[in-house]
C-alpha cells in the first residue's frame, strides 16, 4: 500500500505589495511563517468526559517539532533571511510547548549565523502590529500558526494577497491561497486570484522554473502598482477576469 506524503510544513508569505496601500506600507512588512502542518490542536483527538464536559487533547511530537524547525532554519538560510523567532506559550503549556522550544534551541544551535529567540504568543501578536520590521521567519504549532498567518496577512491588506505552499520530504509539495479560496465571490467573478497566482509562483520556483515566476510575477507587481484594473477588496472595481486579463496582457508584452 502507498502511504500519502506528510506535508509537514505550512509556508506562508506575508509582504507588502506595491499598489496596496496599508497602514504598514511606510515601513513593508516582510515576514514568512513556518507552521507545523500535522498536529497539536488539530490532531482531532476529543472526547466527552461526561455530559457537558469535552476534552480536546493537544498533540505534540518531537520529530514533528524537529521539521519544521529543521526547515524554518533551512528555508532562513538558504534565502538570506537572519531571524528566527519561535512563538509559543510555554509558561501554561509547559510540556507541550516546552518540548517544541527544545527541538527549536537544538536545530538552532547548528545555524549560529541565524539569530534565534523565543516570544510568547500574545506578546508577538502586539509587537507584530506595532512595527512589523522587527519580524523575519517565525517559527510555530500548528494552532498558532493557522491564526497567526491570518494577522500577517492583514497588516498587507487581506488574504487575497497571502500566498502558502505545504512543504513534505523528497520535495512534495502542494501550493494553494494562505486560507483556500472564497468560492461565493469566484462565482460572483469579484474574487482576487493573487493568493492563488503568487502560489503558483512559489510553486514554479520550487520546480526550478524561475524565469517563469519572474515574468509572471512582473505582470502582477505592474498591474498592482499601476491600480487600474484591480479587485474591489483592494480599492477597484475591476472583476476577476478583468484583472487576470490585463496580467496576461502584461506578460504577452
Amino acid at each position: 500500500m502507498m502511504l500519502a506524503p506528510v506535508l509537514c510544513v505550512d509556508t506562508t508569505a506575508s509582504k507588502s505589495v506595491p499598489g496596496v496601500i496599508t497602514p504598514y506600507s511606510k515601513e513593508g512588512v516582510d515576514c514568512v511563517i513556518m507552521r507545523e502542518n500535522t498536529e497539536g490542536e488539530y490532531s482531532g483527538i476529543e472526547h466527552q468526559v461526561v455530559p457537558g464536559v469535552v476534552q480536546s487533547v493537544k498533540l505534540i511530537t518531537r520529530d514533528a517539532s524537529r521539521n519544521v524547525a529543521e526547515y524554518a532554519f533551512q528555508y532562513a538560510q538558504d534565502h538570506g533571511r537572519k531571524n528566527i523567532v519561535a512563538l509559543h506559550k510555554a509558561n501554561i503549556m509547559k510540556m507541550s510547548d516546552g518540548m517544541f522550544l527544545e527541538q527549536c534551541r537544538e536545530v538552532a544551535a547548528r545555524y549560529p549565523e541565524i539569530n534565534y529567540r523565543e516570544m510568547y504568543l500574545d506578546s508577538a501578536c502586539l509587537k507584530i502590529v506595532s512595527d512589523p520590521s522587527k519580524f523575519d521567519v517565525m517559527l510555530m504549532p500548528n494552532l498558532y500558526g493557522d491564526i497567526f498567518s491570518d494577522l500577517t496577512a492583514g497588516l498587507i491588506g487581506g488574504l487575497g494577497l497571502a500566498p502558502s505552499g505545504n512543504m513534505g520530504k523528497d520535495g512534495i509539495a502542494i501550493y494553494e491561497a494562505v486560507h483556500g479560496t472564497a468560492d461565493d465571490l469566484v462565482e460572483a467573478n469579484k474574487g482576487n486570484p493573487t493568493a492563488l497566482l503568487m502560489s503558483g509562483l512559489m510553486m514554479l520556483r520550487h520546480m526550478g522554473l524561475k524565469s517563469q515566476a519572474d515574468k509572471i510575477e512582473a505582470a502582477v507587481l505592474e498591474t498592482l502598482t499601476e491600480r487600474k484594473v484591480i479587485t474591489g477588496d483592494i480599492g477597484g472595481t475591476a472583476t476577476n477576469p478583468e484583472y487576470a486579463d490585463e496580467i496576461c496582457r502584461k506578460i504577452r508584452g
